[in-house]
Order: C-alpha cells, then sequence, then structure tokens
C-alpha cells in the first residue's frame, strides 16, 4: 500500500522528520495560548515555507494543525481559557477537575483521546481519499461548480451565530477574489486604476491580515490580563496517575466521538468545534451518570477531545479530491499548494500521488509526536505559558506578523494589503461576520469561476446545463437543503430561548 512507502520515504528522511517533530511542538504552544489559534499560526509561518521543499512545508503545517487542536485543551484545563473554539467544550469538565487539584490526570486523559480521534480520522481518510479522488475525475465542469456553489451555501450559512451575516461573508470572499485582471478578457476588475491590484489579492498577507492582525486588534480591544493557572487545590502525583480502570469507561466515548468527528470534518465549513459539542452531548445522552458531567468527568473529556482531532483528517478530503478545503487550516494549506506548483483537486492522486501518502504518513508521525509530547510535558507547556507576559507577547505577534507579510513577495502593497485586512478581520469578529466563511470563499472563487465559464461553453442552454445534469442538480438541492434545515434550527433556538425567557 502507498500509506506503507509513504511512511518507509518519511522515516528515512531526518531533516523532514525535524520539521514534523518542530511542528509538533510549536502547534501544542500556539493552541495553547488563549486568544492564538492553530490557524493564525499557519498563516504566520506560511511564508518560511516559501523555501522549504514541498513535502517539508506541507507536512509542517499539516501537523501544526493537528498539534494545535489538541493544544488548546490545555488552556481550556489550566486557564478556563479555551484555546480554541472547540476546546471550549472540554472545558466544561476539564477545569473542574484541575480545581480538584487533578489538572494532570485531565490533560492525560485529553490527550490520550486526541491521539485515538486524530489516528481514527487519519485512517480513515487514508482509506477513503482515493475512492472520492477516482469519483471526483468522473465530474465535469457543471457538477463541480455545482459542488462548489453548494461548498458555499454550506459554509456561509453553517459558519458563525448569523446566517445572513455568514453569508454575506462569504459572498465579500467571493468579491474580493475577482479584484484584478479578468482571465479571458484581460481587463481589469475592481482596480480603480491600481497598477498593484491587476494582479489580485495575495492569499498570504490576506490570511496574516485576517487571522493574526485580526485576532491581535481583538484581544487588545478587550481587558488585557495576564494568564494564571487556578490556584485551588494543588497537583499531587496520587491524585493524578491515570490508570488502566479509569480510562477504561472513556473509550465507548472516544470511538462513538471519533467516528462523529471524521463525519463532520468531511462536510465543508462545520469544523471542529461544531464537532466536540455534538460529541459532548451525545456522550452525555449515553452516560451512566449524566448528573456527573460538568463537575469534573473524564468522560466529559474524552468525548470532546476525540471528537475535535478526528475533525483534522477528514476535513482534507475534500480539499484534496476537489480542490475545496473543510476548514480555515484546509484554506492555507491551499495557499502551500499553489505556491510550489502543486495543482489540487481529483488529479493530484495522478500527478503528485507519492507526496500525498507521504502527507499523510507525516500526519501519523506527528500524532504520535504530539501524543507523547503531550502525554508527559503538557503541564510543563502550561507552566511556560504562564511566564509570557501579555506585554510582550502580542507586539512580537504583530512584528512578526510584518515580517511575514512582507516576505512573502518582497512587496510594500502586500504589507499594506496585511494591515487592511487586519482592520476587516478586527470590525469582522466585532459585527458577527464571519472572517473563515470570508477567507475559504476567497479560496474558493477561482476554481468556481473557471468552472462556472466551462460549463457554459460546453452548453447550448445556457444556465440549463446545471440542472438538466442530474448530480449538478444533486448538489444544488443539497446546499439549498443544508440552508433550510440551518434556517429551521436557528428558529427552533429562537423559540426555545424565547419560551425559556418567558
Amino acid at each position: 500500500m502507498e500509506i506503507f512507502a509513504g511512511l518507509a520515504s518519511v522515516l528515512t528522511d531526518p531533516v523532514l522528520l525535524l520539521w514534523v517533530f518542530a511542528a509538533a511542538i510549536v502547534g501544542m504552544i500556539v493552541g495553547a495560548i488563549p486568544g492564538l489559534t492553530a490557524s493564525a499560526a499557519i498563516a504566520m509561518l506560511l511564508p518560511v515555507t516559501l523555501y522549504m521543499d514541498p513535502l517539508a512545508a506541507l507536512a509542517f503545517l499539516y501537523v501544526i494543525g493537528k498539534s494545535g487542536r489538541y493544544g488548546g485543551s490545555i488552556a481550556a484545563i489550566l486557564f478556563n481559557t479555551p484555546g480554541t473554539a472547540a476546546s471550549a467544550a472540554t472545558q466544561i469538565d476539564g477545569y473542574p477537575l484541575a480545581r480538584k487539584g487533578q489538572a494532570s490526570k485531565a490533560m492525560k486523559v485529553a490527550t490520550l483521546s486526541s491521539v485515538i480521534g486524530d489516528f481514527i480520522g487519519e485512517i480513515l481518510l487514508i482509506a477513503g481519499v482515493g475512492v472520492i479522488a477516482a469519483i471526483a475525475l468522473k465530474l465535469g465542469p457543471p457538477e463541480l461548480f455545482a459542488i462548489y456553489v453548494a461548498a458555499f451555501i454550506v459554509i456561509g450559512s453553517v459558519i458563525g451565530k448569523s446566517i445572513t451575516r455568514g453569508l454575506a461573508s462569504a459572498a465579500l470572499g467571493i468579491l474580493i477574489a475577482m479584484v484584478g485582471l479578468d482571465p479571458i478578457s484581460s481587463e481589469g476588475r475592481f482596480t480603480f486604476g491600481s497598477f498593484d491590484l491587476t494582479n489580485g489579492i495575495n492569499l498570504v498577507p490576506l490570511m496574516i491580515g485576517i487571522f493574526v492582525l485580526g485576532e491581535v486588534f481583538t484581544q487588545l480591544g478587550q481587558t488585557v490580563r495576564q494568564i494564571e493557572v487556578t490556584g485551588e487545590g494543588a497537583d499531587k502525583k496520587s491524585q493524578n496517575a491515570l490508570s488502566w480502570r479509569e480510562y477504561k469507561p472513556c473509550l465507548p466515548h472516544v470511538i462513538r466521538s471519533s467516528f462523529i468527528g471524521a463525519f463532520i470534518g468531511m462536510l465543508p465549513g462545520l469544523g471542529s468545534a461544531i464537532a466536540a459539542f455534538v460529541a459532548y452531548g451525545e456522550g452525555k445522552r449515553r452516560a451512566r451518570n449524566p448528573e456527573l458531567w460538568g463537575k469534573g468527568a473524564l468522560e466529559g473529556i474524552a468525548a470532546p477531545e476525540a471528537a475535535n482531532n478526528a475533525v483534522s483528517g477528514p476535513s482534507m478530503a475534500p480539499l484534496l479530491t476537489l480542490g475545496i478545503p473543510g476548514s480555515t487550516i484546509g484554506a492555507i494549506l491551499v495557499g502551500v499548494f499553489l505556491i510550489h506548483g502543486i495543482q489540487i483537486g481529483p488529479t493530484l492522486f495522478i500527478t503528485s500521488r507519492d507526496l500525498v501518502y507521504a502527507l499523510f504518513a507525516c500526519g501519523l508521525i506527528g500524532i504520535a509526536l504530539y501524543g507523547v509530547i503531550g502525554y508527559y510535558g503538557a503541564a510543563f507547556v502550561g507552566r511556560f505559558i504562564t511566564r509570557i507576559p501579555v506585554k510582550v507577547l502580542y507586539p512580537i505577534i504583530f512584528l512578526t506578523s510584518f515580517v511575514a507579510a512582507y516576505a512573502s513577495r518582497g512587496s510594500l502593497f502586500d504589507v499594506t494589503v496585511m494591515v487592511a485586512a487586519g482592520f476587516g478581520g478586527w470590525v469582522m469578529r466585532r459585527l458577527d461576520f464571519n472572517p473563515a466563511a470570508f477567507v475559504i470563499s476567497f479560496v474558493l472563487a477561482g476554481g468556481a469561476e473557471e468552472t462556472f465559464r466551462q460549463s457554459l461553453l460546453l452548453s447550448d442552454d445556457g444556465l440549463l446545463i446545471f440542472v438538466t445534469r442530474p448530480v449538478a442538480l444533486g448538489f444544488l438541492l443539497l446546499g439549498l437543503g443544508a440552508l433550510v434545515l440551518r434556517i429551521r434550527t436557528v428558529r427552533r433556538q429562537a423559540r426555545l430561548a424565547k419560551t425559556q425567557t418567558a
């Protein structure tokens, strides 16, 4: 099998292994810092990969995404501040355990559950991605455009609290992607006479601005406080030793939550936060003692952590097979593929099959590495983060962002784009618009336009080609169905909230 060949090639390359090891550590630390996400770290480090081998670049950022998802649990358990949105579910039972002096035990459960969930997700990706790619090769431009439209609708309506603001964020991303020269007529679009805009908006400074500067501005706009570990209950070795007898009841929750996370990961736009809370709710519903959940139940940590990390692998399936990123991390990885001249989509498994399976192998090795490091060193990472003064951390991130934006192409215009995107990201967060939907739609817009024009060239009936071809019509209806379901869910939640307050 290709995965064994990929593992053999990775294990014989010490430089590549070093990058994977560094990624496991960097992702864990970044994920554990409240207010700084793995997406922000990947966007900031993207220019570094310009000078790396393609596989090393992809593996470095891919593993940072994996370990960053896990690292969020450290902040949730120790600081009662989730490092990532998905870790908010872990916080429900993790922090009560920390207050009892069992923070290390809670982090060990989170580590084991994250590793198992991530492994299951990665194995499902390896087993199924080739089949999906083979099916995708048989799709024509109309079917691919219908998939893009469905992705826009799902991403815009599902990500975030507001459907209208989510769809508006997606529409704005499409609009910004149109800046530059028309790919067929070469006429300027939204350039306003600026020569710098004729080449369009560069992805790297845009993402650094949205994810890094936007987050820094948001954090600085809030009350800045030094991170402190809970002082209630001193950690004792006798209380923090995790036995097989204690972890065994967690396993059914971990397995079930892993499959929940893997399924949600394959759907563009849903993400690990939804997976974690769905898994937590399902776990509590099936628990033998649901009344203990929320008070420090080990199963309450295991379920969301397994689902959170199980999203990682399957979320790559739509990216690698269709060129549609299922998450913000996937959207950033699109930039790495493009920078290194690798065309993503179904043909990827024909042109770069060895690279893809070597990347999967790096993912498996990265899971093992962050698992070992986290199991024995998560408490040390927590203590390290508490020693970083906030007044030092954010200026360093701010300056690094400027260097990273300039280094991508050596252009001061890119720095201007980054700053503008940073303020844009801050405004979007303030108004409850969704930066993730904006960036993913920005990435997808080019492929959607290309397949739309190809479809019209194939058609004698204009736009009717999208409804006369059954597969294309099916995907369009799927997207509309997801929108209708989301609207009904939001209305139901609003009615429940109204009855509870009445």
